[in-house]
């Protein structure tokens, strides 16, 4: 961060230790004036302060430097202590006990972290004082020790806040993005989408055919990202994805679909399912479908191409059970720690590849969804028996 005044202002002021520091500091000395300044070489600053004497100085007042003994100190890089600067043989001509009043004073330099000057922890009264300077000097040190790391903790705890506050900003300013351009993507995808419906509905060579299909399965997942990033914003944005439950006597029907899906964009990839029968379920089909969609759409991207995808589905004990297993490299514990926040892929390779890979935000999706429903999801991974993403989730209401 910038050493500015304001900053090193707003430091100090942070350090919940310091209106303790300079109380013990004056019961100690019994010097009625004590201070924390900012110093440099042709400014001096207050930053905390603690006045029995009625000085006159408050936080952010400046004095002179000329006129100080910190400027001295901040010269040497040394400690002042006077006890009775009228009878010191080195103070008592010096202009600045005369100018400011005081007989007894200290000076002590306080150091960053990096060993640059901050400023000096002083204190100063009108009477003569008996201070033991070792001691003391002793105490004051410890003290300005203590501030310089606080210093250092201060100004790491500004950055980090900044740094939040800045990727708060960022996000829901790309939150509120995401939900304008899938607005404006969605009309014009349907429109694709439904063109190509018409066109495969009239006779047509196999090439020209095989083209429209092309078309008609890049805008309807062009249009399934669209759907993932109004969910997502209303999930970040504080409204939830919505959804519509109630009793189905079919999902297994409905999750069957899924796993014939796929085949027509990869007629390579193998899947099989286990999917029984699984009664009555509370739910939302459409947005469990969706949630099957996006974990088999992840296997496959992410899985061994020469094995099967496995899904298998069941109920037992009141509790719904849908899993998706693929083979492939186990995901590494930073991966998995990071597995359903939003924007994650396992690679991140080349912009190419990421557009390729989706928005990366259907795992966030899963996790939501399984969340609504009152369920959650678990993924366990390892090289013997590769990935599985699992969904528990209650079946009654």
């Amino acid at each position: 961060m910038m050493r500015t005044l304001e900053n090193d202002l707003s430091i100090i002021a942070r350090i919940s230790a310091v209106g303790v520091i300079l109380k013990v500091i004056s019961e100690s000395t019994l010097l009625s004036f004590v201070a924390i300044a900012r110093v440099t070489e042709d400014s001096w600053t207050t930053c905390a302060v603690l006045d029995l004497i009625g000085f006159g100085l408050k936080v952010g007042d400046p004095l002179d430097v000329t006129t100080t003994l910190c400027r001295e100190v901040h010269a040497s890089q040394d400690s002042i202590l006077i006890n009775h600067a009228s009878a010191d043989t080195r103070y008592c001509s010096h202009p600045t006990p005369k100018q400011y009043g005081f007989e007894s004073y200290i000076s002590v330099p306080i150091f960053r972290r990096d060993g640059s000057f901050f400023g000096t922890l002083c204190a100063l009264d009108p009477e003569p004082a008996n201070l033991d300077e070792t001691k003391t000097l002793a105490m004051m040190s410890s003290f300005t020790h203590l501030l310089s790391l606080e210093i250092e903790t201060q100004e790491n705890l500004i950055e980090t806040e900044s740094k939040l506050l800045d990727e708060k900003l960022t996000a829901k300013s790309r939150e509120h993005f995401l939900a304008l351009v899938g607005h404006d993507l969605r009309n014009p995808l349907f429109s694709i989408c439904a063109g190509a419906q018409r066109l495969l509905k009239t006779p047509r060579e196999d090439q020209e055919r095989s083209l429209v299909e092309l078309i008609h399965s890049s805008a309807q997942r062009a249009l399934r990202m669209v759907e993932d990033i109004f969910d997502f914003s209303r999930g970040q944005l504080g409204n939830g994805i919505p959804l519509a439950k109630e009793e189905r006597g079919n999902l297994e029907l409905h999750l069957r679909q899924v796993v014939n899906e796929p085949q027509a964009t990869y007629p390579d990839r193998c899947i099989e399912s286990a999917v029984n029968t699984l009664g009555t379920v509370y739910c939302d089909c459409d947005r469990l479908v969706q949630l099957l969609s996006n974990l088999t759409a992840n296997a496959i991207q992410h899985g061994n191409p020469q094995s099967p995808i496995l899904i298998r589905a069941e109920v037992e004990n009141g509790l719904l059970t849908l899993s998706v297993h693929n083979d492939g490299e186990p995901l590494s514990e930073n991966i998995l720690s990071g597995l359903f926040q939003p924007y994650w892929r396992a690679s991140r390779t080349t912009l190419q590849t990421n557009l390729q890979q989706g928005l990366g935000i259907g795992l966030y999706i899963v996790n939501e969804i399984a969340r609504s429903h009152g369920g959650h999801m678990k993924v366990d991974s390892n090289r013997d028996s590769g990935t599985v993403f699992t969904l528990t989730m209650p079946v009654n209401r």
